[in-house]
């Protein structure tokens, strides 16, 4: 996964594990518990902190588990960034990433990421980010989220004109003065 930057300054809806400054992170101890706490599986996982940048090693069970091990410790707060070198056991391609801004939902989330009118799609993004997420109207900004199945944001959430192909009729119409 690689290095991940994250808002130093975190939401007030942001976990703050004990010991964790706006501009320093927890204790390694600490970052463990918060990813325990969620049931995440970090048994094998190792922390190192150093200010506000993190460190992960060892191994998951799989590349979605990494993920959200990696970016549930980047939303906890005083973590400016996290080094994530967590080797999956079962791997495959990582969900992309978004970071929540003011006034956005999950609904407009999957709208931007899935196209126009796939807003019913919040559920597939709020499944990839449980247990971080207990309920899909508590997101905040700066936090950062997993977008499953999305490779890149759809370009406008607008519909698109159709394309002529081959074969369909065209109707020209003179434009009214």
């Amino acid at each position: 996964m690689g290095l991940l930057d994250f808002l130093s300054r975190k939401n007030a809806a942001a976990p703050a594990p004990a010991g964790a400054t706006d501009t320093t992170a927890a204790p390694a101890e600490e970052l463990k518990k918060e990813i325990d706490k969620l049931g995440l599986g970090a048994s094998k996982v190792t922390i190192s902190v150093d200010g506000g940048k993190v460190t992960l090693g060892g191994t998951a069970a799989s590349t979605d588990e990494a993920q959200k091990i990696a970016i549930a410790i980047g939303n906890t707060k005083g973590v400016s960034q996290v080094q994530n070198d967590i080797v999956a056991e079962n791997a495959h391609p990582e969900a992309a990433t978004y970071t929540v801004k003011d006034g956005d939902s999950l609904w407009k989330i999957a709208e931007a990421h899935y196209g126009h009118g796939q807003g019913a799609k919040y559920t597939k993004i709020f499944e990839a980010n449980k247990p971080m997420l207990s309920d899909p109207d508590k997101i905040y900004p700066g936090q950062v989220l997993r977008i499953p199945d999305a490779s890149a944001p759809v370009a406008s959430a607008a519909p698109t004109s159709p394309v002529a192909k081959p074969g369909d009729e065209i109707v020209w119409k003179a434009p009214t003065t």
